[in-house]
C-alpha cells in the first residue's frame, strides 16, 4: 500500500475477502519463494534422461533463469507496480475518492509480477531453442520485426488493460531477447562442429564399407 494517494484506504467488498485474501497471499508468496527448489525437482525428474554434456549446460541455464524470474518480479516491484499504480490513482476526477478493494489491489499486483517474472525468462528461452536445433540466431534475428510487435501482444494479454503495463513488459523483452541472441551465439557454433563432425563420420564409414565392397 506505499504507493496509495494519501489519505487513501482499502476496503473490501465481500464479507469473506478479509479472511481469504492474507491466506491467498500467503500461498502464491510461497510458491514465489520455493521456485528454485520447482526447478530442481523439474531437473531432478529431467536429468537421468540427459548426456553429459547436456547437464554441463543445464545447471547454469537452472541458475539463470531462477535469477532472472526474480530479476523480472523485483522490477516489476520496484519500477513498474508504482508507476502504474501511481498514475491511475493520481488521474481520478475530482471528487472522486480512492478505496480501492484489497482482492482487486492483489489480483492487479500479482498479474503483473508473474508475468514480468515469467517475460524475464526470454533469454533461457532463445539459448534452449537454438542448441536443440529448433532454431538459429541468424533465423531469430530476421524474424526480429514480427517478435518485436509479439513482444507488445505478450504485454497486451498478460499485464492489466493499460498501454503502460504493456510497454513496461514489452521493452525488457526485446531487450532480452537481443540478449538471448547474443549468449545463445557462443552455444550455436559447437552444435554446428559436432553436427559436422558427425557427417564427416558417417561420410568415411560409407567410404570404408565401399571399400571393403
Amino acid at each position: 500500500t506505499a504507493v496509495m494517494p494519501k489519505g487513501a484506504t482499502m476496503i473490501a467488498t465481500n464479507i469473506q475477502t478479509p479472511f481469504f485474501t492474507p491466506i491467498k497471499l500467503t500461498a502464491i508468496v510461497s510458491v514465489f519463494i520455493s521456485v528454485p527448489y520447482l526447478l530442481y525437482q523439474i531437473w531432478a525428474f529431467v536429468a537421468p534422461a540427459l548426456y553429459q554434456h547436456e547437464k554441463r549446460l543445464i545447471y547454469p541455464l537452472l541458475f539463470s533463469s531462477t535469477v532472472l524470474f526474480y530479476c523480472g518480479v523485483a522490477f516489476a516491484y520496484y519500477i513498474v507496480f508504482p508507476f502504474v499504480f501511481s498514475f491511475f490513482t493520481q488521474t481520478a476526477p475530482e471528487g472522486v475518492a480512492i478505496a480501492t478493494d484489497i482482492s482487486s489491489y492483489l489480483d492487479f499486483a500479482l498479474a503483473l509480477f508473474l508475468a514480468f517474472g515469467v517475460c524475464f525468462e526470454v533469454p533461457v528461452a532463445i539459448i534452449l531453442l537454438c542448441w536443440t536445433g529448433v532454431t538459429t540466431t541468424k533465423a531469430l534475428a530476421a524474424k526480429r520485426p514480427y517478435i518485436i510487435v509479439g513482444a507488445f501482444f505478450v504485454g497486451m494479454i498478460l499485464t492489466p488493460p493499460d498501454v503502460f503495463s504493456q510497454t513496461l513488459l514489452a521493452v525488457p523483452m526485446c531487450l532480452l531477447f537481443e540478449l538471448g541472441l547474443l549468449v545463445a551465439r557462443f552455444y550455436q557454433p559447437k552444435d554446428d562442429e559436432e553436427e559436422t563432425t558427425d557427417e564427416e563420420s558417417a561420410v568415411e564409414n560409407q567410404a570404408d564399407l565401399n571399400h571393403k565392397d
